[in-house]
């Protein structure tokens, strides 16, 4: 007796529902799990708050896009940090919203919901999607772009091209890896016979137009700074690293789809002793021109950017894993053929799972047994909002008058600078460059704190900072308790006020 689960039954006669179950419930752990466990916000999204902050057209950072977006996920929140997190996991579900309605123009939406089902498993879309950045925004964004884009190419919707062109343009100003993912995109529509009959209307133009208007401001900022420069290729002796580089980026996209290899694997017919009583997700042929077109854009964005980001002498691919792997999970689907059996239906739903928890059993571990263990401070441990208030208040009761900005230690700055009451300027006393806001005269005449990790109990401060501070006087240094101490001492922070001129 053939033997099927609900949820293939669910697949089956309702693809939309068993989506929006799958993709919301994902998006809802990655949404608690930092909330619970992350004492301050993981990756640089401390960085993009202090830069969003600014609302500057272009910084050292690159396009404005996400940091502005960033700022007003925060302030719509209530100035409080799970307004980015909301905003990370309303990404994830407009990426695979975009991915599962490609599909289903494609091989249809029972198999459009098991092409979702395969994506979810890549490993960059779980924790890594909750550092909210350029990389996280561009998903969605190529997502939308690569959907418009096949309505325009594959079914002809001229009603497509504003949409097409507004993604465009805003994927402009959210990444570098724009150029080269907009350039494969034109090379496949020259290729293809279809692609060339849709750039030859007027509807191009207009396109073009619309882009040109958001993506102009900043174009002119980076011509102005000198930010447009040609990037420099490496030596010739150099070539050999570079080349085992792009191989260990190209393995590592490879990696994140281990989850997806592991479910082929167990769905494969010589693990089935009776692969007659397996139940099939059935679909329309595929088109040849739609064929391609998922294949190309699996492919080539990942060899491209990975190759781009060897090259370049950069430790990640370019522009970043998850805007590769978007259509890997499409592209099996479509590689599969029209029947689909579905073997094994318990081992499959348990390793889908198991795929799907353990991130999160890794980011547990990290944040509550990594601390026993003696390890390395965890960055998500650190009690931002403590941080921020006690040293917002601090200042205010010594000056009178709200915190304005605040210098010295890197990672401390971030923090204090989107976590305190006033939310001050952040200034990389180091690097000036990065933060064109401030000045050091600027700092010296308006005030603000200088911060650092104390050594010792009288909080001396680092002689880097003495150096560019050397009139501070060090306050007592504040001690605190992190998310779980464990073995780690307490985190120790030295400061200094330095008062406004007009005092």
């Amino acid at each position: 007796m053939r033997f099927t689960s609900l949820i293939v039954e669910l697949v089956r006669a309702r693809p939309r529902l068993t989506f929006w179950i799958a993709v919301l419930l994902q998006a809802a752990l990655w949404f608690i799990v930092p909330m619970l466990f992350y004492g301050s916000p993981p990756g640089n999204m401390a960085s993009v708050l202090a830069f969003g902050r600014e609302y500057q057209v272009g910084t050292m950072q690159g396009p404005p896009f996400a940091f502005w977006l960033a700022d007003i996920a925060f302030r719509l929140a209530g100035n409080h940090v799970v307004g980015v997190y909301l905003l990370s996991q309303a990404c994830f579900v407009v990426t695979l919203w975009a991915v599962f309605t490609l599909g289903r123009a494609i091989v249809g939406g029972q198999q459009a919901v098991l092409a979702v089902m395969l994506t979810a498993t890549i490993t960059v879309f779980s924790f890594p999607g909750v550092e909210f950045g350029p990389e996280v925004l561009a998903r969605p964004l190529w997502a939308l772009t690569l959907l418009h884009s096949w309505r325009v190419m594959g079914q002809g919707r001229r009603n497509a091209w504003f949409a097409l062109s507004i993604e465009i343009g805003l994927l402009l100003l959210t990444t570098h890896a724009a150029i080269p993912l907009l350039l494969i995109l034109i090379g496949f529509a020259l290729a293809t016979k279809q692609g060339r009959a849709t750039l030859m209307s007027f509807d191009p133009l207009l396109g073009a137009m619309v882009i040109a208007v958001l993506a102009l401001p900043y174009a002119i900022w980076a011509v102005r700074a000198g930010a447009v420069t040609l990037p420099q290729l490496p030596a010739a002796g150099a070539l050999g690293d570079r080349f085992l580089s792009w191989g260990v980026l190209f393995g590592g996209l490879l990696m994140a789809l281990a989850g997806i290899a592991l479910l082929l694997i167990f769905n494969s017919r010589a693990l089935n002793r009776k692969p007659e009583d397996a139940p099939t997700i059935f679909r329309p042929p595929v088109d040849p021109f739609a064929r391609n077109f998922v294949y190309v854009f699996a492919c080539a964005p990942a060899l491209v950017l990975s190759l781009l980001g060897a090259a370049l002498g950069h430790s990640r691919v370019f522009g970043g894993d998850g805007v590769t792997l978007v259509m890997p999970g499409l592209a099996v689907i479509v590689a599969a053929g029209d029947l689909i059996y579905l073997r094994r239906q318990q081992v499959l739903r348990s390793i889908w799972l198991f795929l799907i928890l353990a991130p999160t059993a890794v980011v547990l571990a990290a944040a509550l047994i990594q601390p026993w263990a003696g390890g390395a401070e965890v960055r998500t441990a650190l009690p931002a909002t403590d941080i921020g208030r006690f040293f917002g208040d601090s200042y205010q009761r010594r000056v009178n008058q709200p915190l304005q900005a605040v210098a010295g230690d890197r990672r401390l700055v971030e923090l204090i600078g989107f976590a305190a009451p006033s939310r001050p300027h952040v200034f990389f006393d180091a690097t000036p460059a990065e933060t064109p806001w401030l000045t050091p005269e600027k700092f010296n005449q308006t005030g603000g704190l200088v911060v650092w990790r104390a050594e010792d109990t009288a909080g001396t401060p680092p002689a880097d900072i003495l150096k560019r501070f050397p009139g501070i006087v060090p306050e007592v240094p504040r001690a605190f308790e992190r998310l779980v101490n464990g073995r780690l001492p307490l985190l120790r922070i030295g400061w200094a006020v330095v008062r406004p001129k007009a005092q």
